[in-house]
């Protein structure tokens, strides 16, 4: 994906999960049954490495499969191919500043299912940030038989 762009059909979502390694999720919820909790789980089963962030979790023994649970996106300090977001859509203008302080940028930031945001979009867009809004990845990954990543 050369430039930023709101991705919506089949074919660009099928070339962001097969092309990212690391997935950052930001809202990431520790009980089992939370979906911001099975579909990290999933994309770890699926072979993506998956770095927790709460800021509620960070150093309270908040670990993913050996990844430190973080404060802040910004912490991470390394390529991120896409940010998984978990947050209710009014509260996604406040993590603007934490996505857009990642060095380097993120390739994607991916809103899960429920969650739009036209105005939060078009800023990441202005930056240069691919976007996806109101889609799944473990839904998209399944549907699209792509299994576990090698």
């Amino acid at each position: 994906m050369s430039e930023a762009r709101e991705i919506r059909s089949g074919g660009e979502v099928r070339e962001v999960l097969q092309t990212a390694r690391t997935v950052a999720v930001l809202g990431f919820n520790p009980q089992p049954d939370r979906p911001a909790n099975f579909v990290p789980q999933y994309l770890h089963d699926a072979g993506y490495r998956v770095i927790p962030v709460n800021p509620g979790l960070a150093g309270r023994g908040g670990d993913f499969h050996g990844e430190r649970t973080l404060a802040t996106l910004a912490e991470i300090g390394e390529a991120v191919d896409v940010v998984d977001v978990f947050r209710r859509p009014e509260s996604l203008p406040g993590h603007l500043e934490d996505i857009l302080a990642m060095r380097p940028a993120p390739k994607v930031v991916w809103l899960q299912s429920g969650i739009r945001n036209d105005a939060f979009a078009a800023a990441l867009l202005e930056a240069g940030i691919s976007v996806v809004q109101d889609r799944c990845m473990l839904v998209d990954h399944r549907s699209m038989g792509l299994g576990r990543r090698a």
